[in-house]
C-alpha cells in the first residue's frame, strides 16, 4: 500500500522497462508489446498520452504505475491503468485516473470510455464509485474469451461533465 505522496507525470523513455514490467506484471496475457509500449512512451502514437504514476519524490522516485488514454476529437479513451501490487489501495490508481481525466478535458472529450473485464469486480467498484455508468458489453473481448464491460465517464459539457 501506497502511503508517500503520489506524483503522476508525462513517460519519457527513461520509464520504458518500468512500463513494459508494469504492464506484463499487472496485464498479463492482454500485456502489449515491449515495441507497442517504446512507440507509445516516445510519443509516437498520435493523439495518445502515456503516464507513469511515481512515488518517492522527486530524486530517486519510483514508477508503480502507469496510464494510457487517448482522445480522438470528443472522446477520450482509457486504454490502460496498471498499479503494481503492492502499491495498489493506496491512491495511486485514482492519481493516474484524475490525470486522465485531465488529459480527456483538455484534449476536448466529451466522454470517458472504457473497457474493464466483466470478472474484475473491484475494478468495477473502483470505476462506478467515481461516476462511471455501464452503457455496452462486448463478448469475447480478451484473449481468453472473457467478456468486456463498457463503462463511460462525462467529462465535458455536453456529456454532463
Amino acid at each position: 500500500m501506497t502511503t508517500r505522496p503520489v506524483q503522476v507525470r508525462a513517460a519519457v523513455e527513461a520509464d520504458l522497462d518500468a512500463v513494459v514490467a508494469s504492464e506484463q506484471a499487472n496485464l498479463g496475457a492482454d500485456a502489449w508489446s515491449p515495441g507497442l509500449l517504446a512507440e507509445g512512451v516516445a510519443g509516437r502514437v498520435p493523439h495518445t498520452s502515456y503516464l507513469v504514476a511515481e512515488v518517492g519524490g522527486a530524486t530517486g522516485g519510483q514508477v508503480v504505475g502507469h496510464a494510457v488514454v487517448s482522445v480522438v476529437v470528443d472522446v477520450a479513451e482509457l486504454q490502460r491503468i496498471a498499479v503494481d501490487v503492492d502499491h495498489r489501495r493506496g491512491g495511486v490508481a485514482s492519481a493516474l485516473l484524475d490525470a486522465c481525466v485531465v488529459a480527456a478535458r483538455a484534449g476536448g472529450a466529451d466522454r470517458l470510455l472504457l473497457e474493464v473485464r466483466e470478472d474484475n469486480a473491484g475494478a468495477l467498484g473502483f470505476y462506478a464509485a467515481r461516476g462511471f455508468t455501464e452503457v455496452d458489453r462486448r463478448p469475447r473481448y480478451y484473449r481468453d474469451g472473457a467478456t468486456a464491460v463498457v463503462m463511460r465517464l462525462g467529462v465535458g459539457p455536453r456529456c454532463g461533465g
